[in-house]
């Protein structure tokens, strides 16, 4: 005979915290490539800073912590900080170029707003959000 009360009821699918685009998965996995082996992934955070309040974090790690999140795609591995899963949660990463720059832009829902100059942004946390702490 079942407990009912010790089953515990089927976990739902969980929405991934960030996806890349080809460009972006291909630019990651490349730097990755030339960082050599000791290399764990781009880990990606938010901080506050900046004059709309918050500012995203890219640093290369070699390590993954227990509560970071994994997102692998085509050979490329970003890590996102704990702290930062709320702020990202549905966001694109791309990497884009022009004539004048080369850069990671990220595509977020939960941005409220932007400085003028582009080094900042005002993000809120997902909406729903709160599914992901059940």
């Amino acid at each position: 005979m079942t407990d009912k009360a010790s089953a515990s009821p089927p976990r739902r699918p969980r929405p991934s915290v960030l996806t890349m685009t080809p460009r972006a998965a291909e630019r990651v996995r490349a730097i990755m490539a030339s960082k050599g082996p000791d290399v764990a992934g781009l880990k990606i955070g938010v901080k506050k800073g900046g004059c709309a309040g918050m500012e995203y974090t890219m640093d290369w790690t070699d390590s993954i912590g227990t509560f970071d999140e994994v997102v692998e795609q085509d050979g490329a591995r970003v890590i996102v900080d704990p702290q930062a899963v709320l702020y990202l949660l549905g966001t694109e990463m791309d990497y884009k170029t022009d004539k004048l720059s080369a850069q990671f832009v990220f595509n977020n829902p939960n941005q409220a707003g932007a400085c003028g100059c582009g080094e900042s942004v005002n993000l809120v946390p997902a909406k729903g959000a709160e599914a992901l702490s059940e």
